[in-house]
This record gives C-alpha cells, sequence and structure tokens, in this order.
C-alpha cells in the first residue's frame, strides 16, 4: 500500500498520455506536450505566409510581364506607323499606285493590333488594380494607340492622294517640300516613340519645338502651290489634294506632339493642358 508520503510511481505516460505525476498525485501535463502542440500550427502559418508571398511575387511577375509586353507592342504599332508615312509618301512622289495598297493594308493591321493592345490594357485595369506609375502607364498607353490610330488613317489618305494626282506631276519644289514634311512627320514620330520607350521627359518635352518645322514647312508648300497652280480644272484639283497632303502632314507631326505630351504625363503625373479650375470661394 502506499504511504501519505510515497510518490505515485504510474504516470498516465504509460497509457499513451503525455503526462507527468506530481508528488501530491495530480498528473501534469508535459511541458513539451505545449510546444509540439504548437509546432504544426506555426508551420502551417509559416507555410500559408511563405505561400502568399510566392503567389504575390508571381502575380507582380506576371503583371511586370504583361506590362513589357504592352509597351512592346505599342512601339511595334509606331513601328508601323512611321513605316506607313514611308510608304505613303513614296507612293505620292514616285507615284507607286501599289503602294497604295500596301498602305491600306498595314492599317488594317495596325488597327488590328491596336485593338488587342487595348483589350489587354483594359483586362490589367480589371483585374490588377494598377497604382502611381503603373496606372499612368496604362493611360499612356491607351492615349498613344488613339494617336497612333489617327496616325494610321492619315497616312492612308496620302497614300489615297497619290492617285488623285495621277498621272499629273508635281512642280519640283512642291515634290521637295513634301518630302521634307513626310521625313519631318517620320523623325518625329519616331522621337515620341522613343520617349515613350525610354520615359524620357527631355525628348517629350522637344516635339513641341521639332512640330515649329513641319509648320513652317506646311506654310511654305502653300505658297508654292500659289505660285505653281495653273488656273485649268486638273490645276485647281491637283493644288487642293496638295494642300490636304501638306495638312495630313502636319496632323501626324500634331499626333506625335501629343503622343509626348502623354509621356510627360507617364513620368510626372501632369495631364497634357489640364489647368486646375478656379476656386469657387474665390472672389474675383
Amino acid at each position: 500500500m502506499a504511504g501519505r508520503g510515497v510518490r505515485v510511481s504510474w504516470t498516465s505516460r504509460e497509457q499513451g498520455v503525455n503526462t507527468l505525476a506530481g508528488s501530491n498525485g495530480i498528473l501534469r501535463r508535459d511541458p513539451t506536450q505545449r510546444q509540439n502542440a504548437m509546432q504544426p500550427a506555426r508551420f502551417g502559418m509559416e507555410w500559408k505566409m511563405a505561400t502568399s508571398q510566392k503567389h504575390e511575387h508571381e502575380v507582380r511577375k506576371s503583371f511586370d510581364e504583361h506590362m513589357s509586353d504592352l509597351k512592346s507592342d505599342v512601339i511595334r504599332v509606331a513601328a508601323m506607323a512611321g513605316e506607313m508615312v514611308g510608304m505613303a509618301t513614296e507612293a505620292l512622289l514616285d507615284k507607286e499606285l501599289l503602294l497604295v495598297e500596301r498602305v491600306v493594308e498595314s492599317n488594317r493591321r495596325l488597327e488590328e493590333l491596336n485593338h488587342d493592345i487595348e483589350f489587354r490594357t483594359y483586362e490589367l485595369f480589371a483585374t490588377q488594380q494598377p497604382m502611381a506609375i503603373d496606372l499612368r502607364t496604362l493611360l499612356t498607353v491607351l492615349r498613344t494607340l488613339h494617336e497612333l490610330e489617327l496616325t494610321g488613317d492619315l497616312t492612308v489618305s496620302v497614300a489615297k492622294a497619290a492617285r488623285r494626282i495621277y498621272p499629273g506631276e508635281l512642280p519640283p519644289k512642291v515634290r521637295g517640300l513634301l518630302e521634307r514634311m513626310g521625313a519631318q512627320a517620320t523623325v518625329q514620330l519616331r522621337v515620341a516613340v522613343d520617349a515613350f520607350a525610354d520615359r524620357d521627359e527631355s525628348l517629350a518635352l522637344a516635339l513641341p519645338d521639332m512640330d515649329d518645322v513641319i509648320d513652317d514647312l506646311q506654310k511654305e508648300l502653300f505658297r508654292a502651290i500659289f505660285s505653281t497652280a495653273t488656273p485649268d480644272e486638273a490645276g485647281l484639283q491637283q493644288a487642293v489634294q496638295i494642300a490636304l497632303v501638306g495638312r495630313y502632314y502636319e496632323r501626324v507631326a500634331d499626333h506625335a506632339v501629343q503622343m509626348g505630351r502623354w509621356v510627360n504625363f507617364m513620368v510626372t503625373g501632369k495631364l497634357p493642358g489640364y489647368e486646375p479650375p478656379t476656386s469657387l470661394h474665390e472672389t474675383t
């Protein structure tokens, strides 16, 4: 028989229960049990945190990849637009009517790619909740696509003017001015897309000054038209077409300038042409 001062020798450990018996016979929980019991829960929490971080990293990586693809495709569209300006100018100056169809077909492909990029951009808006520079970049992508789509339409108009002028001969001075205007419009498009690709604010801000060149060329073109046009019906029709072509080139250059303004917005957050309204509480 166990006396009052005798320790209880049996513990429930022998029955598979992780306890210890005290001197008073009361069973005490093994202190290592709590630690052992907490280890699976702690491991589960750590595993969940690691999995969550990995998921966030993968989502961010996927988002960055999508952004990179969008920018690359916008640059591709801009390159197509620049090539179209060159083709349209060649069709006009050299009376290469087959190039007109190539310009029209290129514009069709440009619009298809444009719409694809727009859809993917809206998808990122809806699924990724972009903020700050990412949000401004996506907005700039959309606005740049708009300017490039209008540019493509203008190059088609230049190319089709070649059909309307054919088989008439362009006066040498007019021919030279149109060639320079086409080249200047192409240069400004290239500068705009370089500014977009590199997020180069200085290039973007240079475009308005560059635009003065094509504005001066357009004025010179009008003077050349008035001085060389013949008074007959064919001469008047040709003069009208040449004046319109000059306007198309000038508009292409304007779209490049607007692209630059959106690049500036992407970098700085300043909306193009936006002036904060005067407070309603201010007195005049």
